[in-house]
Parts: structure tokens; C-alpha cells; sequence
């Protein structure tokens, strides 16, 4: 790539690399690895005239993580956390994957691209919903 003066790196982060899992410890940081890695091989080698990012999937049902995917609570616990309301599909990552590594993507390095149905936005509610509460009360805005 340096000799031709151009080239496309795409690392797989994860959206771990941005935010902390229970139980992902380890896995979070391998990823906070690869983010971090990718800015700094995109100031290494932008004067070469190659980018290098970072795509960053949320939840995706894989190999790893399939018995997560086996429990109807857990899916139900996750997809109320994502905005999008549903984990990842493959095709998803397709137009990520397409953009980061084109022409156009020419002058975006360094970056991490979440594709992650929102689920980094934190997924945190701060209103008060006029659906039954967990206690089976209806909770009525003030």
C-alpha cells in the first residue's frame, strides 16, 4: 500500500470498544484495542495516502455469542435497550463496509463507525411512560 500510495484498512471493533458490558471485560478491551490501534495506524499512514477505521458492530447474533441469542428474556432485555428495537442482521454492516472502503470515504480516518441500532446512546430512559410500570401500575406523566 505505501509504494502505491493508497490503501483501505477496515479493523472489527466492536461497540464494546465504546461502552462497558457486563461480563465482556476482557472482550471489551481487545476492542478498545483495535479502536485505538486503528488512530494510531491512520496518523502513521495518512501521508501515505492510506485510511484506516474502524467498524464497530452492535449486536449481531455470531458464533460467540449464540447461546446469549437462545434466551428469549435476554434478546427481549436487549432489544428494549436498543432504539432500533432488534439485534443486527449481516446485511446491516453491508453499506458500512462499501463507504469506508471507496473513494469517497477518502478523507474519513481514524474513525470508528458504529453500526449498532443506537444501542450507544446510552438506551437510558429519562421520561416517564404511560404503559403499565414493572409493578403493574400505569404510570401517568406529571
Amino acid at each position: 500500500m505505501i509504494p502505491r500510495r493508497y490503501g483501505r484498512i477496515i479493523n472489527i471493533g466492536s461497540v464494546t470498544s465504546v461502552a462497558g458490558y457486563a461480563g465482556l471485560g476482557p472482550y471489551g478491551a481487545s476492542r478498545g484495542g483495535i479502536r485505538q490501534l486503528t488512530m494510531s495506524l491512520a496518523d502513521d499512514w495518512g501521508k501515505h495516502g492510506i485510511t484506516v477505521n474502524c467498524l464497530a458492530p452492535g449486536w449481531f447474533c455470531t458464533e460467540q455469542n449464540k447461546v446469549l441469542y437462545e434466551n428469549k428474556e435476554w434478546v427481549d432485555y436487549l432489544c428494549d435497550r436498543i432504539p432500533v428495537k432488534r439485534p443486527g442482521e449481516p446485511h446491516d454492516l453491508d453499506a458500512a463496509v462499501v463507504f469506508l472502503a471507496a473513494e469517497s470515504s477518502r478523507y474519513v480516518t481514524g474513525q470508528t463507525l458504529l453500526v449498532d441500532g443506537g444501542i450507544s446512546t446510552g438506551a437510558t430512559r429519562a421520561v416517564v411512560s404511560t404503559s403499565k410500570s414493572e409493578t403493574g401500575q400505569k404510570a401517568e406523566p406529571e
